[in-house]
């Protein structure tokens, strides 16, 4: 049997005495989709941040191909290939697009050669060609969406083998939000492996090949996405 890629087993977190995240678990494989659901405040956030080492009081494990990486600091963990499409985007806003792009390039081009990495701003453009059509633009000069793209190229330039998308459509239009979902379905068919919060729940379902529900930092739902329906979803969604 084949080892997931991604396993998270037990993991707790808290902030001071305030539990957060309760004792969750899941397993990701190679090239597959998990969607994260629940309502705001039950714990999606903090569990990305567990995961990629941005939240110190963390128990359980978060193991990658096999490696412990619970305890790691954040940029081992991005080294070893976990990404983070952070919510809010977190771009730098006095960069242009370009620049921003080019500083995640750099950072990350020290450990391969040129030869060797899979992901490149160039690539990044041909995903995002409305990012190619704003490099000169600075990063507090185009929309939402526009940097949403940025977000998720500039992770992708780390070389990832597991991308975290937190929120990935929160506050876009529609029409941005199917731009962004055929970008992903793009990446997902290269072999990247997607774990991803998302409020609107079909779009979860139809995307994803398995989904966790959380409810107060616990797990209320999880399994194949093809065999829940809305109902079951929404159920476990509201407790």
């Amino acid at each position: 049997m084949t080892e997931p890629l991604l396993r998270v087993d037990g993991l707790a977190a808290w902030y001071g005495q305030l539990q957060a995240v309760r004792g969750v678990s899941f397993e990701v494989d190679a090239g597959a989709a998990l969607a994260v659901i629940g309502e705001n405040g039950a714990g999606k956030t903090t569990l990305f941040h567990s995961i990629c080492g941005l939240h110190d009081a963390v128990t359980g494990e978060v193991v990658l191909a096999g490696e412990r990486l619970r305890g790691l600091p954040a940029h081992d963990i991005v080294r070893r290939g976990i990404a983070l499409v952070p919510e809010g985007r977190r771009i730098f806003p006095s960069l242009t697009v370009d620049e921003n792009l080019r500083v995640a390039e750099d950072q990350h081009a020290r450990r391969k050669s040129a030869r060797a990495r899979r992901w490149t701003r160039d690539r990044v453009y041909d995903l995002f060609p409305d990012l190619r059509a704003a490099a000169r633009r600075g990063g507090h000069q185009i929309s939402g969406g526009q940097q949403q793209m940025l977000a998720i190229g500039r992770a992708l330039l780390s070389e990832p083998r597991v991308l975290l998308l937190d929120e990935v459509s929160l506050g876009l239009s529609p029409a941005v939000v199917k731009l962004l979902y055929q970008a992903l379905a793009a990446i997902r068919a290269e072999g990247m492996t997607l774990v991803f919060v998302e409020q609107d729940v079909a779009r979860s379902l139809a995307f994803s090949d398995h989904l966790v529900c959380l409810h107060k930092g616990s797990v209320r739902l999880a399994g194949a996405s093809r065999a829940r329906s809305l109902d079951d979803v929404r159920r476990a969604y509201f407790g």
